[in-house]
């Protein structure tokens, strides 16, 4: 089938913005030449690609899976563009990277900091992301390179897996509520007894957290389910639990401590992935080269 890429770069601005006009605004053409590719579209394809009413315009299902499909390849395109524009040099150009908040704030800035001293010119942006959700921007072509938690469910084989950093886990409680639990070990089993507080169960650090109770036949039922380790500390301040965080965000606040297990927990990494089957930016190569320095 022989289908002029204009109409699959028509599509994809009309389902990125689920509008006409903002697509036309985007593409410098008429918003009458906006519907009329759509349709043209449409009917090459056979099938019907949104659904349009007064008020709004949504994708049908097959619509959806075209977009799917397209989003990679315009991501791919436009990198390709952002490459020649660079013309192999860090003076311009664009560096993206999907992380997590917490590996952002606590790993991820001095990183950051450096680079953009030595390379000005190069525009940054972070796009923040659970690390299982990271994966879906990197497969999607909407990052260069993600810096993710691992073990990590949702990496494939195909990507690139390189680690910079080894950590450790930690159940943080206050002094003040949990007095008894920094006079001895404790045990994981023992652990259930009290409230816990934890990220949701979508995040990396939630299904490591659940293997391991797995692993010594224990079922974890948190308190507290949220998508911030700031968040989970502060409510263990207040007393609400006791908050599981990598111990390079532990907190250094006399009112918080460690709780020594029985059990010694595994360690787990930081690693910096991208996708070989796509072209890496000047910029992002350097930056690679950076996180890789001892």
């Amino acid at each position: 089938m022989d289908i002029n890429y204009e109409l699959y770069k028509v599509f994809y601005y009309v389902a990125s913005s689920l509008s006409f006009s903002e697509a036309a605004k985007h593409l410098f053409i008429s918003q009458s030449a906006v519907s009329q590719s759509i349709k043209v579209l449409e009917k090459k394809l056979n099938t019907s690609l949104f659904v349009r009413s007064t008020k709004r315009v949504q994708l049908t299902p097959e619509g959806e899976t075209l977009l799917r499909h397209v989003e990679p390849a315009m991501n791919l395109i436009k990198r390709g563009e952002s490459q020649l524009l660079e013309a192999s040099s860090l003076g311009g150009g664009q560096l993206r990277i999907g992380a997590s908040d917490t590996i952002c704030r606590y790993f991820l800035v001095r990183y950051l900091s450096e680079f953009h001293h030595a390379h000005p010119g190069v525009h940054i942006k972070v796009t923040n992301q659970t690390s299982t959700r990271c994966v879906d921007l990197l497969e999607n072509g909407q990052v260069d390179l993600i810096v993710t938690n691992y073990p990590n469910s949702q990496l494939s084989t195909g990507s690139h897996v390189q680690e910079i950093h080894t950590f450790r886990d930690s159940f943080i409680a206050s002094r003040q509520f949990y007095p008894q639990l920094a006079e001895r070990p404790v045990s994981l089993r023992e652990l259930l007894h009290y409230p816990l507080l934890m990220l949701d169960r979508k995040s990396s650090t939630s299904e490591f957290l659940h293997a391991l109770f797995q692993q010594h036949q224990l079922d974890l039922v948190p308190e507290i389910e949220l998508g911030s380790n700031d968040l989970l500390l502060d409510l263990a301040n207040i007393g609400l639990g006791i908050a599981f965080v990598p111990d390079f965000c532990r907190p250094r606040q006399e009112s918080l401590f460690s709780v020594q297990l029985q059990e010694e927990l595994p360690c787990r990494h930081l690693v910096m992935v991208h996708n070989p089957q796509l072209p890496l930016t000047p910029a992002a190569r350097e930056f690679m080269e950076l996180l890789e320095r001892p």
